[in-house]
C-alpha cells in the first residue's frame, strides 16, 4: 500500500529517530596511535561468513588511526554509561586521550578493548567501502566477549545520546 503522505524532505534525522539504532564505541590502534569513537551506523551484514560492517566519519581521527589498522574492536555499552559515551562521542582524540583513567587491554591486531562494557568483539578488517563523507569497514570477527549468563541490561541507543554534541562533525 502506497504511503498516504509520502515525504519528499531528504533529512534523515526523522528516519534516525525512528530507528533508534543501538550506538557502539568503536577502538582502533596503527602506528603508536589509539583511537575511538561513538558510531551509530553499523550492523551485522552476513551470517555465512560472519561479517559486521561499522562506518567511521572521514571528520573523525578514529577513520585516520583506523585506515591504518588491522583490526577494530565494536563495544556494545548499557543504557547508564551516557558518561563513556560522552567521552567517545563529545571529545576528540586529538585533544583528549579517550583511554586515560578507563579499564582496557590490547585485544586483536592492538585494537583497544574496553573493559566495562555490556559486550565486545574484534574484528579484522576484510574491506573498506566508500560512503560519501563515511567510510564503510567491513569486518570478520577475530575474538569476542564471553557469552553472559544473566539477561543482558539494555543497550545505549540513539535516542539515549541525541542531543550529545559531537567531538568532530559528522
Amino acid at each position: 500500500m502506497p504511503d498516504p503522505d509520502p515525504q519528499t524532505d531528504t533529512d534523515p534525522v526523522p528516519f534516525s529517530d525512528a530507528l533508534d539504532s543501538p550506538m557502539y564505541v568503536v577502538t582502533a590502534a596503527s602506528g603508536g596511535r589509539r583511537a575511538g569513537c561513538l558510531v551509530g551506523f553499523a550492523s551485522q551484514c552476513s551470517i555465512e561468513p560472519p561479517r559486521f560492517v561499522v562506518w567511521l566519519s572521514t571528520a573523525n581521527r578514529t577513520y585516520r588511526v583506523a585506515k591504518d589498522a588491522d583490526h577494530l574492536a565494536v563495544h556494545v555499552l548499557h543504557r547508564d554509561q551516557r558518561a563513556l559515551a560522552e567521552l567517545f562521542g563529545g571529545s576528540t582524540g586529538d585533544e583528549v586521550d579517550k583511554f586515560a583513567g578507563l579499564g582496557w587491554r590490547p585485544g586483536a591486531g592492538g585494537a583497544p578493548v574496553l573493559s566495562e562494557v555490556r559486550a565486545w568483539f574484534t574484528g579484522r578488517i576484510e574491506d573498506t567501502v566508500p560512503g560519501g563523507d563515511h567510510v564503510g569497514f567491513l569486518l570478520s570477527p577475530a575474538e569476542q566477549s564471553a557469552p553472559q549468563d544473566a539477561p543482558a541490561a539494555p543497550a545505549l541507543r540513539y535516542a539515549d545520546v541525541r542531543d550529545l554534541e559531537a567531538g568532530h562533525p559528522a
